[in-house]
């Protein structure tokens, strides 16, 4: 998941902070924080973005993945629009 973050631009910032990894452009746009010892928590911030199912309130939204083939096509577009946005 970092990997395909940083294939956005050259300008993505990796960030580790005590219990999270921030991505940084020119503000945060994806945090990843551990939730479980099987899941991650992303917190994207995205601007008039409707809440949905999956993508719920961390930040501006917020999806859980328990596993690796949850990083699917619909999660990977919205860190490129959290990307896009974060200029």
């Amino acid at each position: 998941m970092i990997v395909y973050l940083k294939t956005l631009g050259n300008d993505v910032t990796i960030t580790p902070k005590k219990g999270s990894i921030s991505l940084v452009r020119k503000h945060q746009f994806v945090l990843i924080k551990p939730a479980t010892k099987i899941r991650i928590d992303l917190g994207f911030k995205l601007k008039d973005k409707p809440i949905t199912d999956r993508f719920g309130t961390m930040c501006t939204h917020r999806v859980m993945i328990a596993e690796v083939s949850e990083v699917d096509n619909e999660l990977k577009s919205w860190m490129q629009e959290a990307f896009e946005q974060s200029v």
